[in-house]
């Protein structure tokens, strides 16, 4: 087993609860962390072998393109789609942050993290 991130994804998107924050958007970070079996791709160098890094980067952003009201349900659907498309990733752990959100005062971000396990009913959050 082994693990692969993809950390400090970068994408301005419009997600929000507020009407507002999904007419003007913002700046929102990704780091996706997923473990699977990575001997076979140490053995024989071969692409085929692994998670491509490309296609992940794709889900990952084709998920935050489509607007959402909640970090929440944005994360469950990161999770759902890379264990869709991934057929032999074991789990998969997401946090999606929000960058200056709307809160009256200063925080510079604002963070979801969940984690899931193949053929787990369960999602657990961070």
């Amino acid at each position: 087993m082994g693990q692969i991130a993809l950390e400090g994804m970068e994408f301005f998107a419009f997600h929000g609860y507020y009407d507002e924050e999904q007419k003007i958007g913002n700046k929102y970070g990704v780091d996706l962390y997923i473990r699977t079996d990575l001997h076979a791709a140490g053995a024989s160098d071969k692409l085929h072998e692994t998670v491509n890094y490309e296609v992940l980067y794709r889900v990952v952003a084709e998920e935050m393109a489509a607007p959402a009201r909640l970090l929440e349900h944005l994360g469950h659907r990161v999770l759902d789609r890379v264990l869709i498309e991934f057929p032999h990733v074991r789990s998969v752990k997401v946090s999606v942050s929000k960058f200056n959100p709307p809160l009256g005062g200063i925080c510079h971000r604002a963070r979801v993290t969940l984690t899931r396990r193949r053929n787990d009913s369960d999602t657990h959050q961070e």
